[in-house]
């Protein structure tokens, strides 16, 4: 049986914490990350553990898969602790945070380890998804350290 590849579409708050949940332990490089303005886009492309398949037990091996996350009707996006010229930079994905503001916008904060955050003002939730390609093996598998 051929696997599917992942596609999730987020309009509320919840879905969007379906979405980040998938991206738990995703990986992106900084040259992988593309602020559209004109067009109202932000683009994100991240390395995605496959946790789903590793909760099911559906593969014996760790995989990851290539993934595009997709924030439209942006209107500004903020960056703290991420140097756009440091191109080689790896992030390591933790969360996706989300406020709606005094004026009906909503912020979500993409937030990686060490800091780094990437602030989006939109206009509305209208975030995508969208695995690419095949999955391939991954020799580690995320470790979290309990508090």
């Amino acid at each position: 049986m051929k696997a599917k590849n992942l596609k999730l579409i987020a309009k509320t708050v919840e879905d969007l914490r379906v979405v980040s949940a998938h991206l738990q332990d995703s990986i992106a490089n900084v040259s992988d990350i593309a602020n559209l303005k004109k067009n109202k886009i932000l683009l994100l492309q991240l390395n995605r553990f496959m946790w789903e398949d590793v909760e099911k037990g559906v593969f014996r091996k760790n995989k990851r898969i290539r993934t595009i996350l997709k924030f439209e009707n942006v209107l500004k996006v903020h960056s703290k602790n991420i140097i756009q010229s440091k191109k080689d930079k790896f992030l390591d994905f933790l969360t996706i945070e989300t406020n709606l503001m005094p004026d009906n916008n909503y912020e979500m904060k993409i937030v990686f380890s060490g800091d780094s955050i990437l602030r989006v003002i939109s206009e509305v939730i209208e975030v995508t998804l969208d695995d690419q390609g095949k999955a391939w093996d991954s020799k580690n598998k995320p470790k979290h350290k309990l508090i």
